[in-house]
């Protein structure tokens, strides 16, 4: 995954750009990456940010950026942004999404003969960079950034740093968000809009599905109307996204409220107190907890200054370190205590098998957990919002294999949480983590919490429809 932040100001942007790019450090540990126009071309810096912040890799490289566009990237998967010479001039280019038919498209490319790949990594290819030579066949940089869209499969949203400005587009199908936002003097696009407040801008509005604007000092322009189908990734307020955000017009926190709200209105489990699997299962926890008149602790604490998000490094040990490292138990608060906590998802189950166990090491009497989504049974097929190497690695999906006695998809019985085979799968997960009761949210519930029609979300990881 990743996130983007891009800005075009009448002044000079590198203090914004700093800043509005590091408010997405949520959303990657490996690569950031500024590019900032200084009025000639574009200067740009890269860094690993695997053991370190990004705004400590970047302190000192901002002294020598200067310029009033700039764009800005913090990744969990290849160097950006990349400056790219073609006949519609330079610019620098930042990709969000998931390219699923990479092979296929590279093809292309070749067949083209004179195409070649200079930003390979371990032997593969940069998917920017893929996606930079399509561009390159349009006779302007919009009608460029159509073709790029048009040929991906998977999801991919896009930032250009041009000459003329800064060219925004959102997603084909919207299944990442770009919001435009405007001070004095300043017009700037993000993912995250929690990165406007604290800067001075204000939320003009989102840009649709495969709209693409471009931003000057003076406004944002629509140079490609946006499309009639979208397919925004509903995960997003489930957990990507960040409490202060907003996307299409639904905050993420309040929209969490109203998650854990209608997970309380369907349990008649009795309990003593009402927790989050801190952080993102907080704002569902805190919803339910009011919803059901019981008591909002915090029995675990989380170590933010050097600990990132657990499930996004590759290596399982790994993963298994982060999260016990990052969540500190206080005894006093789960001695004795029936606690039903509230976790944004289990995907694996292998860091919350550790959790549980460790509360009833302290003390707990019943440990009943409630996911704030539907068992995820289907592998994201357009984002990577989990950085599983297999299908099995959900535990749902899991669970059903053993229930099944073999591989394959699974059956559509398994979302359906009025089936026999459901309710078998959330068993088989409840006994593995060793938990007194598990109750997923339904998939209805979860989209009236959202606000948006289900026919503009994408649940596929939850009821595999696209």
């Amino acid at each position: 995954m990743g996130g983007y932040f891009g800005v075009a100001s009448k002044d000079d942007c590198v203090s914004d750009l700093f800043y509005g790019t590091d408010y997405h450090s949520h959303l990657g540990t490996r690569r950031g990456g500024l590019a900032v126009h200084d009025g000639t071309g574009c200067v740009r810096f890269i860094h690993d940010i695997t053991n370190a912040q990004f705004r400590s890799k970047f302190e000192h490289d901002i002294h020598k950026l200067k310029g009033r566009m700039g764009i800005g990237v913090i990744s969990d998967t290849e160097d950006q942004p990349l400056i790219i010479g073609s006949h519609l001039g330079n610019y620098a280019i930042v990709t969000v999404g998931r390219i699923a038919n990479v092979g296929e498209l590279v093809q292309k490319m070749f067949c083209l003969r004179s195409a070649h790949f200079s930003e390979m990594s371990g032997g593969e290819i940069n998917p920017t960079e893929l996606v930079a030579l399509f561009i390159n066949q349009g006779a302007t940089f919009a009608e460029g950034i159509e073709i790029a869209q048009n040929a991906v499969a998977g999801s991919c949203s896009i930032i250009l740093l041009t000459d003329d400005g800064i060219y925004a587009a959102r997603d084909k199908l919207g299944r990442t968000p770009i919001v435009i936002g405007r001070k004095e003097g300043a017009y700037a696009a993000t993912m995250e809009s929690c990165a406007f407040p604290n800067l001075g801008y204000e939320t003009v509005r989102d840009l649709g599905p495969g709209e693409i604007a471009r931003l000057t000092p003076d406004g944002a322009e629509t140079v490609a109307l946006p499309r009639s189908r979208c397919q925004m990734c509903a995960f997003f307020w489930v957990y990507y996204g960040y409490p202060a955000s907003t996307y299409d017009g639904i905050n993420t926190e309040d929209s969490r409220y109203r998650s854990g709200a209608a997970l309380a209105r369907r349990d008649p489990t009795p309990v003593d107190v009402v927790a989050g699997i801190p952080d993102s299962g907080t704002g569902h926890a805190m919803g339910y907890a009011q919803e059901k008149g019981v008591p909002f602790r915090r029995p675990f604490v989380k170590y933010t200054p050097t600990w990132s998000r657990s499930f996004m490094p590759q290596d399982q040990s790994t993963r298994e370190l982060v999260a016990r490292m990052k969540i500190i138990p206080i005894k006093e608060l789960i001695q004795g205590q029936r606690l039903l906590f509230c976790e944004d998802s289990i995907v694996r189950g292998t860091q919350l098998r550790d959790t549980v166990r460790r509360i009833y090491d302290y003390g707990a009497k019943e440990v009943h957990m409630r996911p704030a989504c539907p068992p995820l049974i289907y592998g994201c097929k357009f984002l990577n919002f989990s950085r599983s190497k297999s299908e099995l690695d959900l535990a749902g999906r899991r669970a059903i294999k053993e229930l099944e006695g073999k591989d394959g998809p699974p059956p559509a019985e398994c979302a359906d949480v009025h089936s026999d085979k459901y309710h078998a799968m959330v068993e088989r997960i409840r006994h593995r983590l060793g938990l007194s009761t598990l109750q997923y949210q339904q998939l209805d519930d979860l989209v009236n919490a959202i606000g948006l029609p289900k026919e503009r979300l994408c649940t596929y990881c939850w009821d595999g429809k696209e």
